[in-house]
């Protein structure tokens, strides 16, 4: 028989196992230790596992690496790398610090000559992290259009389309800034299906969003913006790039994979529910309940992807602890023996310290008996609050690597 308090080790066996298996350190140092590197080469690393990826890079390369620069989030420097200058900047709103340093990134780009290679290493978060808004386009003007865009529910996809265009560094831009050096471009992906000119709203890939696609978003969210910076929304964009060298080095897929691996290994009967979670989080849990039929055997189901939030309310959350509240009330009326968590895996959801958060089949009781009113606590965003009364909030800290979200619906025996 396996208890609650059973589910809930295996739950944190199963998402520890999975983070530390996608971890980019490995994945890096392969792929250089396999390709060899004649020019003189510049490394500049974007994005919340840039530092991992930046430390790897070094460990392989050393004093090959001419000059280094990693942009990371706040919290996220691990410590000093040998001849690397490290920043740390606002994500998932850009700030000065974000512009500062990629300004110094920019200088670094335009040192390159012909016969150098820039080692491009990107990962999620870098569209936040690494920006420098076009001419007309203030911080306080791009902070505004991307607040407006993550509070009303727009996904990653829609969310870079309008990034990209108000940006000199994304939709391929910075390809044209190492040129004429040589690009090799390692990518994290934290996008489902991995497209390039979504990841860190692809510094290095051309933008592939039509200009129907940017009218359809001003119509499906009610976003505020300048007039000469909606103009600039519908400016030509520069054409495709063909000199860049880019290898996808991580991403959902593996990490479902390694949470289905331990699950297993564990004596979970495991069902890889291939289908991504995305649309809002309503939507998504009920996309989550409809796989659910109970079990004679221990049973996981696992999930994987990024849902949206639309912000009403003025509480604390994030995607992952908003989809886990909500799904304690499909569990509450279950006999079973069941739990539930989603998690983002670079340790981080929403503005908050919490990766994500877990729920039981006793979670609605244990909250009304703290006199927590769970229907309010969902309508004000604040399923941090609620989460946090029970000590049911998921704290991993950075974990050094960013490839999606992670959802697991765990049965023990009948």
């Amino acid at each position: 028989m396996i208890t609650m308090n059973q589910l809930h080790q295996d739950a944190v066996l199963i998402y520890q196992a999975a983070i530390a298996e996608n971890l980019p350190d490995k994945a890096v140092s392969e792929y250089l230790r396999t390709h060899a590197f004649s020019e003189r080469l510049f490394l500049l690393a974007i994005g919340k596992a840039a530092w991992r990826m930046a430390r790897a890079a070094y460990e392989v390369l050393g004093k090959q690496i001419y000059k280094g620069m990693v942009i990371t989030k706040y919290g996220h420097n691990e410590g000093a790398i040998e001849h690397c200058t490290i920043f740390e900047a606002g994500h998932p709103i850009s700030d000065q610090a974000s512009i500062n340093a990629t300004t110094a990134a920019i200088q670094l780009l335009n040192e390159t000559e012909d016969g150098d290679r820039v080692l491009f290493l990107i990962s999620g978060g870098g569209s936040a992290l690494y920006e420098a808004p076009i001419p007309g386009c203030t911080l306080k003007d791009l902070q505004e259009v991307q607040r407006q865009l993550i509070a009303s529910g727009a996904d990653i996809t829609e969310i870079n389309a309008i990034r990209k265009r108000l940006s000199l560094v994304k939709g391929g831009k910075s390809a044209a800034l190492c040129a004429p050096a040589r690009v090799t471009a390692l990518v994290l992906s934290d996008v489902v299906g991995n497209p390039l000119d979504v990841i860190a709203s692809g510094p290095l890939t051309a933008d592939l969003t039509t200009e129907a696609k940017v009218k359809a978003i001003l119509k499906k969210y009610p976003i505020v913006l300048k007039e000469e910076l909606r103009e600039q929304l519908f400016q030509p964009q520069p054409p495709i790039i063909t000199e860049v060298d880019t290898h996808i080095i991580g991403d959902l897929n593996k990490l479902l994979k390694s949470a289905a691996s331990k699950a297993k290994a564990l004596g979970y009967q495991t069902n890889w529910i291939q289908e991504p979670l995305i649309g809002d989080v309503s939507e998504a849990t009920e996309h989550i309940w409809s796989h659910y039929q109970p079990q004679d055997k221990p049973t996981a189901w696992l999930f994987g992807g990024e849902p949206t939030v639309v912000i009403k309310g003025q509480g604390k959350g994030g995607r992952n602890q908003e989809l886990a509240l909500r799904m304690a009330f499909r569990l509450a009326a279950c006999k079973e023996p069941l739990l539930f968590f989603s998690i983002g895996s670079d340790g981080t959801d929403g503005p908050t310290d919490a990766a994500g958060g877990y729920v039981t089949s006793q979670t609605i009781e244990k909250l009304k008996q703290h006199g927590i009113d769970v229907d309010a606590m969902l309508q004000d965003n604040d399923s941090y609050t609620a989460l946090k009364a029970i000590d049911q909030l998921i704290i991993t800290g950075p974990t050094g690597t960013n490839v999606n979200d992670l959802m697991c619906l765990l049965q023990g025996r009948r």
